[in-house]
């Protein structure tokens, strides 16, 4: 593999072009006025850490298609981070979520720029809603002035609005479908549109594009993109409850205090007991969940097997995914890279 396709070379490389490119537009911004100077941080917290799978997704899509290591894909590429952290930012909003990677979420680290102010809860979503329309906007911005000809850009530029589309769709329907009945069919049509398209398939397709994948390498990034994406979202649910806070960096009541529809959720539900639902049932949604109820949730859902088969429909989709690539007729190393992609997004603790 060249030196700047392995995984730690091009996390750094992205990491390097996103730092660069929002350490300036932070500047620009403050420029403006030094009273922004709490959404500049929040801009730049947001966007510093990160696994960079969206951005790896997308450079393999550019390299299976043929197309040799170029520094203008990788920051076409890193453009793919900036729709994750603007997709974080706003899915924090909505959840309400306190943590996010161990620190206060944007929303609720602004409240400190307000305090005092009249109506402040309200005023530090508000920002943070800007912060995370801001991000989506630099996502476009860095991606048009990335260096590649205006023809590879205007292949993928419909692929975007797909993308948005989507990725405003999975949010609406989790939301509209937070708090009825659990349906594991359900949980999965919210994972597939909230997560795994712009997670995995959308940035195989748009370095692919960018590339000018042929049509069937296309459909190989739809068959393998799919189900490795509604993987690493599975995973994303198991972590949620059973993972330890100090590796996701997130409230472990998350999850249940928003009755969320998680697929966990829907196939615990199914396999509960009557006197099993009406317990969940006085615990879901409820803000003031301590340990005890915590604990309580994960023993009913282990009684009823639901985190095991969870862990089945990973390592199903994990083995679709890999097996699509083993059939298909990619260069070595991208199939290679996609591969050891499909491990380290599903077999993680964070």
């Amino acid at each position: 593999m060249s030196d700047g396709g392995t995984p730690a070379a091009l996390k750094d490389r992205v990491d390097a072009r996103l730092h660069a490119f929002v350490e300036d537009e932070t500047d620009r911004l403050l420029a403006i006025d030094a009273d922004l100077a709490p959404v500049a941080e929040q801009l730049r917290i947001a966007t510093e850490h990160g696994k960079r799978l969206r951005a790896a997704f997308c450079y393999w899509g550019w390299r299976a298609a043929g197309q040799p290591d170029s520094d203008a894909l990788v920051r076409a590429a890193a453009s793919m981070e900036l729709v994750h952290a603007a997709a974080v930012v706003h899915d924090d909003l909505v959840d309400d979520s306190p943590l996010r990677r161990g620190r206060p979420t944007a929303h609720r680290a602004l409240r400190a720029a307000v305090a005092g102010r009249p109506a402040a809860t309200a005023a530090a979503r508000s920002l943070a809603m800007l912060v995370g329309d801001l991000l989506i906007s630099w996502a476009g911005q860095m991606f048009t002035t990335c260096g590649l000809p205006a023809a590879y850009l205007s292949r993928a530029r419909p692929l975007w609005d797909v993308l948005a589309r989507e990725l405003v769709a999975g949010e609406c329907l989790e939301i509209l479908r937070t708090g009825t009945g659990p349906d594991p069919a359900a949980s999965l049509k919210v994972i597939r549109y909230k997560t795994a398209k712009y997670t995995v398939e959308h940035p195989l397709h748009i370095g692919g594009a960018l590339a000018g994948a042929a049509p069937d390498v296309r459909e190989v990034f739809t068959d393998y993109g799919l189900p490795l994406g509604e993987a690493f979202q599975l995973r994303d649910d198991l972590l949620g409850l059973f993972g330890d806070t100090e590796d996701t960096g997130k409230a472990d009541t998350d999850d249940i205090a928003g009755h969320r529809p998680t697929a966990l959720l829907a196939l615990a539900w199914q396999q509960a007991t009557g006197a099993e639902r009406h317990e969940l049932g006085t615990l879901l949604g409820r803000r003031d969940l301590g340990g005890d109820d915590v604990d309580r949730v994960r023993a009913i859902m282990r009684r009823t097997g639901a985190p095991a088969r969870v862990e089945d429909m990973i390592g199903e989709r994990v083995r679709a995914a890999t097996r699509v690539v083993e059939q298909a007729r990619l260069p070595a190393e991208a199939a290679r890279s996609l591969t050891g992609l499909a491990r380290t997004a599903t077999d993680r603790r964070h």
